[in-house]
C-alpha cells in the first residue's frame, strides 16, 4: 500500500471569479461543434479526448462552483440548461458535463468548508474534470479503517466519466460500521486502475469504465461523509441533482430527435402518394404527429425548469432546508423526469414514422437518439417515480430520501 496522495495546489487567497461569459451561448457553440462529428463518434465509441478538452477550454467546468471559490456561481437552472443544450447534439458528452457538476455538488453538500475551499478552488485553478465512482448499489469496494484514514479495495462499475478524469468521487462499504463512506481521490492515485470497458449500445462515449482499487490509501482529509454519518435534508439533495441532470439529458435527446426529424421532413422527405399534397409538411397527418411531439416536449420543458428553480432555492437554504421543502423538490424532479423519459423514448422511436425508410440510412445516424435514450433511461426504473407521484397524489406522502429519490 502506498501512502502517496497527489497534492492539490493551495488556492490563492481571494482568487478572482472566472470572467463572466454567457454559458448558454458557449453551450450552443459546443453543441454545434459536437453535432458535426456526433454520428461518426457514436459509431466508433471510445474516449472523446478532443471533445472533453473543448469542454474544459470553454470554462464551463467551473459553472456551478461558487464565486467564493473562484467559480462562476451559476444557478442549477443554468447548468441544467447547458446539459439540455449539449444533449441535443451529443447526449454522451452532456452526460460527462452533467456528472462533472454532480461531483462538485457532492463536495458542496457533504464537504466541510475547508474541503470545499481546497477542492473547488483547485477545480477552477487546475481545470479539473471530475469523474464518478460512486455507485450506491455496488458494495464491492470495501473500506478498512486505519489510524490515518482508510484503505480501499474492490471494484466499481458504471463509473461515468472515470476514463480521462482528474479526480473521482468514491463510495466504499465499511463492514465494521455497516455503512458506506463518500470520499474523493485523484484518479492517478497509486492503486487506482480505470478500465475503458463500457460497451453499451448507446451513450457510447460517457467514459463509464470500471474502476479498480488495490490497497488504495484514502486520507481522512478526503472523506466527505464518514461511514454511518446521519444524512441531513441538505445532503440528500445530491440525488435530486443527479435525477434532474438525467431529466434534462433525456429532454435534450428528445429535442435533438424532434429537430432532426423536422429538418429531414422539411428538406428531404417525400409526401406519401395518397396525401395529394406537394410537400410532406402539408400532410395533415404529418402535422398532427408533429403536434403530438410538441405536446410531449412542452410540458416536459416547463416542469424541468420549475424543478431547477426549486433546486436552486433548496441550495440557497443550505443547512436550514427542511424535510418538506426537500420533498417538494423530489416531487418536482420526479414529475420532470417521467415526462422527459417518455418524450425521449417516444420521439426517438416514432420520428421514423414521419421521416420514412430513407431516413434509416446509417449516414444520418438518427437511431442514436433512441439508443442513447433507451440505455440511459434504464439508470433507475421510472415506475418507482410514478409510484412516488401516485403516493403523493393520493396521500400527500413525500418521496423517501434515497440515492435515487
Amino acid at each position: 500500500m502506498s501512502s502517496t496522495v497527489l497534492p492539490l495546489r493551495a488556492p490563492e487567497p481571494g482568487a478572482a471569479p472566472v470572467a463572466a461569459t454567457d454559458p448558454l451561448a458557449l453551450a450552443a457553440g459546443l453543441a454545434q461543434a459536437f453535432a458535426a462529428t456526433a454520428v461518426e463518434r457514436d459509431r466508433l465509441g471510445g474516449h472523446a479526448r478532443h471533445e472533453r478538452e473543448l469542454i474544459r477550454q470553454s470554462g464551463l467546468l467551473t459553472l456551478s462552483v461558487p464565486r467564493a471559490f473562484g467559480g462562476q456561481g451559476g444557478s442549477w437552472e443554468t447548468v441544467l440548461q447547458v446539459v439540455r443544450t449539449l444533449a441535443g447534439a451529443d447526449s454522451a458528452l452532456a452526460h460527462l458535463f452533467g456528472f462533472h457538476h454532480l461531483q462538485l455538488a457532492g463536495i458542496r453538500l457533504y464537504g466541510t468548508h475547508i474541503q470545499q475551499r481546497n477542492l473547488l478552488s483547485a477545480t477552477v485553478e487546475q481545470g479539473l474534470f471530475w469523474g464518478n465512482a460512486l455507485n450506491p448499489l455496488d458494495k464491492r469496494t470495501r473500506a478498512q479503517a486505519i489510524p490515518a484514514g482508510f484503505v480501499l479495495d474492490g471494484v466499481k462499475s458504471f463509473a461515468s466519466g472515470s476514463v480521462g478524469s482528474d479526480w473521482l468521487t468514491v463510495s466504499a462499504w465499511d463492514d465494521a460500521a455497516g455503512a458506506a463512506l463518500i470520499a474523493v481521490l485523484p484518479t492517478a492515485q497509486p492503486g487506482i486502475t480505470v478500465e475503458a470497458d463500457w460497451d453499451a449500445f448507446g451513450q457510447r462515449q460517457t467514459d463509464s469504465g470500471t474502476v479498480r482499487f488495490d490497497q488504495v490509501y484514502l486520507p481522512a482529509a478526503l472523506v466527505l461523509q464518514a461511514p454511518g454519518q446521519a444524512p441531513t435534508a441538505q445532503s440528500t439533495l445530491r440525488s435530486q441533482v443527479a435525477q434532474l441532470i438525467m431529466a434534462n439529458l433525456y429532454l435534450g435527446i428528445a429535442i435533438g430527435a424532434f429537430e432532426a426529424a423536422r429538418d429531414y421532413t422539411l428538406e428531404q422527405a417525400r409526401p406519401w402518394f395518397a396525401s395529394n399534397v406537394a410537400e410532406p409538411s402539408a400532410d395533415p397527418y404529418v402535422q398532427q404527429r408533429y403536434g403530438e411531439f410538441w405536446l410531449k416536449l412542452r410540458p416536459a420543458t416547463v416542469l424541468a425548469d420549475i424543478a431547477a428553480r426549486l433546486l436552486d432555492t433548496a441550495f440557497e437554504k443550505s443547512a436550514d432546508l427542511g424535510a418538506q421543502e426537500r420533498g417538494d423538490v423530489a416531487v418536482a424532479v420526479a414529475e420532470a423526469k417521467v415526462l422527459a423519459h417518455r418524450a425521449a423514448i417516444d420521439i426517438g422511436s416514432e420520428m421514423f414514422e414521419l421521416t420514412g425508410a430513407r431516413s434509416t440510412s446509417a449516414r444520418f445516424g438518427f437511431d442514436r437518439f433512441w439508443r442513447n435514450a433507451r440505455v440511459h433511461t434504464l439508470h433507475d426504473p421510472v415506475d418507482y417515480k410514478l409510484r412516488d407521484l401516485g403516493r403523493h397524489a393520493l396521500e400527500g406522502r413525500l418521496p423517501d430520501p434515497t440515492p435515487y429519490s
